[in-house]
């Protein structure tokens, strides 16, 4: 049986969980959990959850594959390619960073962007109450003074809406520049060092009070409380089935 916690917190999401598994999820099984979620547990208004993969390439629904990967690169360096299905560009994600994922029903009394919008400045709220400075931008990316920290894609599915985005706690930034962008040897030292003065690090700012992990139950906790929902091996078998119909 499904478990479910149920007490009654204001403007508190569900967090939604996974039972454990023995092998390590692709990313393509936490994009084809968004759509179960959204699909299937429409009782819950609002949802929530983290997740991390393995060094994992994210291109957007239009984007031209050989145009945005450096294919050579990723196979020398066993980097995953997963396409999504929200728009917007490239992004690398691994261990060291944290991926969010917002489920919630479409409203009336506001369009897709505004909800996209609300989401970013809740989170962009959760990192300011951790005493960082952080504010949402308009091409959708959360900056902590003038970098960016976080990027964010949103796509409807329906009559509900599914927003998701990375908060780089840390990375291997030479896997970020070197698999997203081909480049020479030359061009790559100088693009790891263009990108080190364009994005953050989350650690570089609360790192002497949290690790990732701790970092990782202050956001649960800040936007779920104890609200959870505990998805069963029978909803894993048909999240595998989306990822594998979907996300080759």
């Amino acid at each position: 049986m499904r478990s479910v916690i149920r007490k009654e917190h204001s403007n508190m999401l569900t967090y939604i969980s996974l039972p454990p598994s023995p092998t390590e999820r692709r990313l393509s099984f936490y994009l084809a959990m968004e759509e179960y979620v959204a699909q299937h547990l429409k009782q819950l208004d609002e949802c929530f959850f983290l997740w991390q993969v393995n060094p994992t390439v994210i291109i957007g629904r239009n984007q031209v594959l050989e145009n945005e990967v450096n294919l050579p690169y990723c196979r020398e360096h066993d980097i995953d390619i997963v396409r999504r299905k929200s728009g917007g560009g490239s992004v690398y994600a691994d261990k060291d960073n944290v991926m969010f994922s917002f489920i919630c029903s479409r409203t009336h009394d506001m369009t897709t962007p505004e909800v996209f919008s609300h989401y970013l400045q809740r989170t962009a709220a959760m990192l300011s109450s951790l005493g960082v400075e952080a504010c949402v931008t308009d091409h959708n990316d959360i900056l902590i003074g003038d970098r960016k920290v976080s990027g964010w894609a949103v796509y409807q599915l329906q009559e509900r809406i599914i927003i998701h985005g990375t908060m780089l706690y840390d990375t291997n930034m030479d896997h970020m520049v070197c698999s997203i962008t081909p480049s020479t040897a030359k061009l790559q030292r100088k693009g790891v060092e263009s990108v080190r003065q364009r994005i953050c690090l989350l650690k570089d700012f609360i790192g002497d009070r949290m690790n990732l992990g701790q970092f990782k139950s202050y956001a649960r906790n800040y936007f779920c409380g104890d609200k959870e929902f505990t998805l069963t091996a029978e909803d894993v078998k048909e999240i595998d089935q989306i990822k594998d119909n979907d996300y080759k």
